[in-house]
């Protein structure tokens, strides 16, 4: 028993352990996007999607082959029938046992069957095209509720801080006032920057909070009260795609795209269905061949002796019945279409709409990817200029900020004026993480239409 529980007790600890990590998991980028890539539904459709293409390349490949059917039936008459063998009418019971084998297979239907088989392989293409995008989506989402989190937690240290510092600040005013150096007013407002501090701090943990189920949820992570990511280090750096021509990178993406490949595969699988549609004008012919036999029973049969006489005889055996009543047919057939109500021309004309359509379409997904990547660079540009902008005016508030304290320990400044100082100070911290995090994420949206992966630093 003692062995047991000593079991019993290390499995416990080994099980509360494991959970311990679980628990105290911190999330990489590259863990997060490997994990939405892996678990997201929208992707999982995608790739539904992608197998239900793979089915259809089936189906194409079956349409070159025969079909081949089998068919058999047994009856019981009673009474008088007539034989279906020997013609004659019996009073008896019979039974007949008929079985064919049949199989047809296109010889030439308008190529109908080779573009369908074409139209598949490009379809299986597009398919995994979108898998792509849909993954490529997915990173970016992931990427930037990421960086949102980590702007949500250095603000909420910010924010503590300030709120830590006005603290201190109030209990060095109550000594003051109660040692008559300064007015009570001073105190009061002191105390209000502090509630207006804690207001601040909690409004930080909520935008951290719903930052963090944000990311979980895009993640399909149902325990999303333990979901935390690693503090990662992203220095706000210079980046070389940056220093490329716009031109360059319209020019990279544009050949690595997923959009713009996605564009042409449907107007590749738009010109096969006109193809297919013009295939149905064209003779079709098809070949065909069947088997069948049949076997009678009866409680008595007519037969013939050798001189010609008829005489009551038993039925001959099942595979002397089999060859003799056995029979072949086989041949082609020959399909001219003249006159259909207009349905293959119809079908033919709504095809080629299509295919003007998706003319239209691939020129539309040039112009959005080539304003899509004009304005991620003017928006990375625009980000770095307010990032500089803001440490400009940090360092500005912060000299401002230390003269102030300076001011105020020797009483040349009163607390409200400082309050204001400190206010400026932090929401110029703020400022810069902000302005960080969005110039961070723009120049990755820049590096990705050039081609660097999401997850890169």
């Amino acid at each position: 028993m003692k062995k047991v529980s000593v079991k019993l007790i290390l499995l416990f600890m080994c099980f509360v352990g494991f959970s311990a990590i679980a628990q105290n998991k911190k999330w990489t980028l590259r863990e997060c996007v490997d994990y939405a890539i892996k678990n997201n539904i929208s992707i999982k459709q995608s790739e539904l999607d992608l197998e239900t293409t793979a089915i259809g390349k089936n189906t194409a490949i079956g349409s070159f082959l025969p079909n081949l059917n089998a068919n058999a039936s047994h009856s019981w008459n009673i009474g008088l029938n007539q034989n279906i063998t020997t013609g004659l009418l019996e009073n008896q019971t019979t039974q007949f046992t008929s079985a064919g084998l049949n199989s047809n297979i296109t010889i030439y239907n308008g190529l109908q069957n080779q573009n369908r088989l074409r139209k598949a392989n490009l379809s299986i293409i597009a398919a995994q095209y979108q898998v792509t995008k849909m993954k490529d989506d997915i990173s970016l989402n992931v990427a930037n509720a990421f960086l949102q989190i980590l702007f949500n937690k250095e603000n909420l240290k910010v924010q503590k801080e300030q709120l830590a510092n006005d603290e201190k600040q109030q209990l060095r005013s109550e000594e003051l006032v109660t040692a008559g150096v300064v007015a009570r007013g001073d105190l009061l407002d002191v105390k209000a920057t502090v509630a207006l501090d804690k207001q601040k701090v909690i409004a930080a943990e909520n935008s951290l909070f719903l930052s963090n189920l944000s990311l979980a949820q895009l993640l399909q992570i149902e325990d999303f009260q333990s979901f935390e990511i690693a503090e990662e280090d992203y220095p706000a750096t210079s980046s070389p795609t940056m220093l490329e021509k716009p031109e360059n990178i319209v020019a990279k993406a544009k050949q690595d795209r997923v959009e713009l490949k996605i564009a042409k595969a449907n107007l590749e699988l738009a010109q096969k269905d006109v193809k297919i549609a013009k295939g149905a004008f064209q003779p079709s012919l098809t070949g065909f061949y069947s088997f069948s036999s049949r076997v009678s029973y009866a409680d008595r049969v007519i037969g013939f002796n050798a001189n010609g006489t008829p005489i009551l005889t038993g039925p001959l055996s099942f595979m002397d019945q089999i060859s003799n009543n056995k029979g072949h047919n086989f041949g082609v057939q020959l399909n001219i279409p003249i006159l259909n109500g207009f349905s293959a021309k119809n079908n033919l004309d709504r095809f080629k709409v299509e295919l003007e359509r998706s003319k239209i379409n691939e020129k539309q997904v040039v112009l959005d990817l080539e304003r899509n990547v004009y304005t991620a660079i003017t928006n990375a540009k625009a980000a770095l200029n307010s990032y500089e902008s803001a440490i400009a005016a940090f360092e500005s508030r912060n000299e401002a900020y230390v003269y102030a304290k300076e001011k105020y320990v020797v009483g040349l400044m009163n607390s409200f004026d400082f309050a204001q100082s400190q206010t400026l100070y932090t929401n110029a911290q703020s400022e810069v993480l902000r302005t960080k995090y969005d110039y961070i994420f723009k120049v990755k949206v820049v590096e990705f239409y050039f081609g660097i992966p999401i997850i890169e630093k």
